[in-house]
């Protein structure tokens, strides 16, 4: 492993300048970026998708939990598999209440959703300790509409926008040659509005990667962050109660 280099005081505060003027026009892209996203139509969601959860069958409305926005992540769980994905596993073990309770206050339900049927799904929420709601949506049609589950035989051959034959153009046949179906991770946003659910986003691949604290889950849905001190991209934001400007 190879260490940074050593220099003096003064060395290091002007590259420290340089790297924060760096930092700046990311955070500023970020926010273009950001706004751009709140700007995405959305898409009425028409097909009444049904899970399996503690309390019996429920649809697609029902995981809101009274709340206008629901965020969905897309864990990989085959029905098959014994254990969940070691991966989608390490994530889910990094959400803590204080988290999902500022979402809430942000009128947004954080909820879990994989094919395995709901007894496999317990016993490892179980195991590991977690407090999230996860459902089983079985092998109905919502993973496979929402671009995480893969089954070419019938039709589902795209993830993450690619198809798999790009995949294998780009040098990563094993996404076309892979026993089929099989199930990829993501993050999928919802809307309701007047008792009408809206698809506004979804995220997978490396896209998930950016997901942090409860601002970033909240910069991938339609609201946003629902500060007032939020500002359209290019304008800093200043905040609430009169206190000075962020530099950005």
């Amino acid at each position: 492993m190879s260490l940074p280099r050593i220099a003096s005081r003064d060395e290091w505060r002007a590259e420290r300048i340089e790297l924060l003027r760096a930092e700046k026009e990311l955070t500023e892209q970020r926010d273009r970026l950001n706004a751009r996203r709140r700007e995405l139509p959305m898409v009425e969601v028409d097909v009444d998708y049904e899970f399996e959860g503690p309390d019996g069958t429920v649809g697609l409305a029902d995981l809101f939990e009274g709340r206008p926005q629901l965020i969905l992540y897309h864990f990989m769980f085959h029905p098959e598999w014994d254990d969940g994905c070691p991966s989608c596993t390490a994530g889910i073990d990094e959400v803590s209440r204080g988290m999902v309770e500022h979402l809430h206050t942000r009128d947004t339900t954080y909820a879990i959703v994989s094919r395995a049927p709901l007894q496999k799904l317990q016993r490892w929420k179980d195991q590991r300790g977690w407090f999230l709601p996860w459902y089983s949506s079985g092998d109905g049609p919502f993973n496979y509409d929402f671009g995480v589950t893969i089954d070419a035989s019938r039709g589902f051959d795209e993830y993450n926008f690619r198809s798999l034959d790009e995949y294998a153009d780009r040098g990563e046949a094993s996404m076309k040659t892979a026993e089929q179906p099989y199930d990829m991770p993501g993050q999928s946003c919802f809307l309701m509005v007047d008792d009408r659910v809206f698809h506004t986003y979804s995220v997978y691949a490396r896209g998930l990667e950016g997901t942090g604290g409860s601002y970033y889950f909240l910069d991938n849905t339609a609201l946003g962050r629902q500060e007032d001190w939020e500002q359209p991209a290019g304008r800093s934001a200043s905040l609430r109660r009169g206190q000075p400007d962020f530099a950005s």
